[in-house]
Formats: structure tokens, sequence, C-alpha cells
């Protein structure tokens, strides 16, 4: 391991890397960007998917959009070895830009946005807002923007003119949700105008754009001990950094297993695409890493039989306003180590064996860890674990760590536990 991936498994200087982690990724596209330059430092490189694949030792990674695949082939690794996948995604909830970006109303310049994923909406309600994203440009190249300044808000109405907002707010996702940026007349073309001079090309030479809003105020330590974290994007960019870390502190180790780290887009929104885990990406890297290193399909086939997934989303802290909507024996709490998420419907894959790998993983890395069920009377969200499990054929995990406010524009977890899990991921991806 080299000096600066053991750095980065020092309790709050992982913290502290993860806050700058947030800081650098408002978007899918910069948190694969941010991720990747981490990996760099670790020795990985990039190589294309048009590209034929070399069997040498080391690491590589592959970006498509907003996901990201990365893996460290030891020494001595055949086409039957087994993979360790750790799968995660880099999407969270938001306010996303419109085609036609450019409206008003009443005299004020605002922007035009859609629903991104599954949005509290009030959450997003008189926040200072940055742009961020991608702009995709007339010669097929793309250029990721970060404008990290208070440009948009969207203005909640006054209690004056709405005496029973305390009773029950109601948002039109239509009418109440678009940001104001200025005073005027609607004009058209000034926004992408104004986001493309920022970014340094020219506005006529934008073909398209993927941008969002984000939250200006960065991440940071909250309460009287500094024991929790308060900050955008958690979910579920917490975990790509615990997986990247993880996956940069065992590259070089003499490893029985291939570390993989899947780091996919779109999750929020169902995962498909051909980004996200419904896609072939996944299966199309592992398959191509093992005839690369002269495997045939029957390799292929041996390799995955053997290969374990670890899938890792934020899940749920009890909340102490609201203690009754959760499973009465389960109970996870910010700092108590990394959750195990189980649903024997299989909106979580974890099973029994499953439960066993990951107790393991957390007794070899010495980290405490907890068990999330959800209260019957409450639906189970879902992650790309049953996904993986199902396209892929693989016996798939579901972790996380324990977190309230999940989907706000903030969301708050405890400081220790993005250490913890990242520990418990690097003892996974050992083996």
């Amino acid at each position: 391991m080299s000096t600066a991936a053991r750095q980065a498994f020092f309790d709050r200087t992982h913290t502290d890397d993860l806050i700058a982690f947030l800081g650098t990724s408002p978007s899918p596209y910069h948190a694969v960007a941010s991720a990747a330059e981490r990996l760099e430092k670790a020795g990985f490189r990039q190589v294309a998917e048009t590209d034929a694949w070399d069997a040498v030792a080391g690491g590589r990674y592959v970006i498509r959009g907003g996901a990201l695949i990365a893996w460290y082939v030891p020494q001595g690794a055949g086409p039957q070895t087994p993979f360790r996948v750790v799968g995660t995604h880099t999407d969270s909830p938001n306010l996303r830009v419109k085609p036609v970006p450019d409206t008003g109303s009443a005299g004020w310049r605002q922007v035009a946005v859609e629903i991104y994923g599954g949005v509290p909406l009030n959450t997003w309600l008189d926040r200072d807002l940055g742009l961020s994203g991608r702009l995709a440009l007339r010669d097929g190249s793309s250029r990721l923007v970060q404008l990290d300044e208070p440009l948009l808000r969207v203005p909640q109405l006054a209690i004056h003119l709405d005496r029973q907002v305390n009773e029950g707010m109601k948002l039109d996702k239509q009418r109440h949700l678009t940001p104001i940026w200025g005073l005027g007349p609607v004009d058209e073309g000034s926004l992408i105008e104004y986001v493309a001079q920022r970014a340094g090309v020219a506005a006529a030479d934008v073909a398209g754009w993927d941008l969002m809003t984000h939250d200006v105020q960065p991440a940071t330590y909250l309460g009287r001990d500094r024991e929790l974290l308060a900050g955008p994007r958690l979910d579920n960019l917490l975990s790509v950094h615990a997986a990247t870390a993880a996956l940069a502190a065992v590259a070089g180790e003499d490893l029985p297993y291939i570390p993989v780290l899947a780091a996919f887009d779109h999750e929020e929104t169902g995962s498909e695409s051909d980004t996200g885990a419904q896609s072939p990406l996944l299966g199309n890297v592992l398959e191509r890493s093992v005839y690369a290193r002269g495997g045939s399909p029957e390799d292929r086939a041996r390799a995955l039989a053997g290969t374990v997934c670890l899938s890792s989303d934020m899940g749920h802290a009890v909340h102490p306003n609201y203690s009754e909507r959760h499973e009465p024996g389960h109970h996870p709490m910010p700092n108590g180590g990394p959750i195990l998420k189980v649903n024997v419907n299989n909106r979580y894959a974890t099973d029994g064996v499953g439960r066993a790998v990951f107790a393991a993983a957390c007794e070899k890395a010495g980290v405490p860890w907890q068990t999330f069920v959800s209260n019957n009377a409450m639906p189970c969200g879902t992650t790309i674990g049953p996904i993986t499990a199902a396209r892929l054929g693989i016996s798939t995990v579901d972790c996380g760590i324990a977190a309230l406010s999940m989907h706000s524009a903030r969301e708050l977890c405890g400081a220790d536990d993005p250490y913890l899990l990242a520990s418990a991921v690097k003892a996974f991806l050992e083996g």
C-alpha cells in the first residue's frame, strides 16, 4: 500500500478527504473525474472501450459518461480468478436543467428545471444553488462545468401569503420549483451562453448539455463534538469515495481475487441506461478482463461463479422524531459502523450466506456493524444489488451506513462511519 493510500485510512483524515471529494463532485461526471484522479495517483491507468486490452498486471479503469468501472489485476491472476466487486452509484436526486432552459414570470428571469429522482421538494427551497454538469460540443467532445456560486434560488412563498403552510405544504413540481436567477424579460439562450462563457467555449459550439443544480454550501462537521457529518450527495458519493479509497489501498497486494469498483449512474431513476446497473457495462468489463488474460467462455463462467458483489448504498438511521416508522428491533445509529441491509422480498440482495461474507469483512477490518430492516408497514427502497445479482448471476450483499434526511439537498451521517465503511470494503476486496 502506498503512503498516500495509508494516509487515506486514518480515521478523520478519511472523512476530511470525503468532504473534499464531495466539493469536487457536484455531478456524476465530476464524481467520476474525482475518483479517476485518486486512482491515477495509485497507479491506475485509463483504457478505452474501443481499444484492445492486454493481460499486464496492474490497475485500469473505464469511464462512460457518469459511470466508472475500475479493477486491479494482481500478479499471477489467471482467466478463472474470481472478482470481488464493490457496486455504488454516482447520481443523486436534484433539479436538472431542461432543454429550453430560459423562462420567467412577472418580471423575473428563471431557469426551467426537471425533477431528477425522489426529491423531498421542500429541501430545495431557499437554498443558494450553483450549476454543474457537462456541455456537449459540436466536435464530439464534452466540457465539464462547475459553477460553485449562488446563481439560482427556489424562493418559498412568505407565510403572510400562505397562513396554512405549517398545516401541510404542497408543492407543485411544475409551478413551484422553478428557480430564479435575475430580473427582466425572458432572454432566450442566455443561460447556456453564460455557462459556455464560464466554461471557456463559444455558445455556438454547444450542441447539448446535461446540467444540474447543487447546493453551494459545502459539507461540514456538525455537533458539539463534531461527531456528525452534514453535506450534499452523501447518497451515494460517500460509498463511491469509500470504494475508491479501498481499491487504491489494495492495489499492489497479493490478492486471491481481482478487486473491482463499479460506480454506476442513474440508480435514482431505475438504472435503465447505458451507464446504469441494468446495462451490460460491468458484465462486458469483467468478460473482457477474462478474455484479455487468455480466457474462454468457460473461464468466464467459472470466474463469475466465484465472484461476490458488495452493493454499497446509504441506509436509514433511526430518526429520533419518527422512531415509530422504523423496525422496532433494528435501530441503526450513526457511528455504529456499516449496516447490513436485508429484505426478504429481494429489494436488497442480502441472504444468509451474504451476511456471513459481510460479517467476516467487518471482523477482519475490526469495525462494528449493524443491521437494517424496514418496518413491515413501510415500503422498502432498493439498490443496484438485486439488479447486479440478477444480471450477472453473482452472489450479492447490500450494505451502507446509517443516515438521516436521505435524498434531501443536505443529508446527515456519523463522521466516523465513512472510515469504518471504507475499512470494511477494503477487507472485503482483500477476501
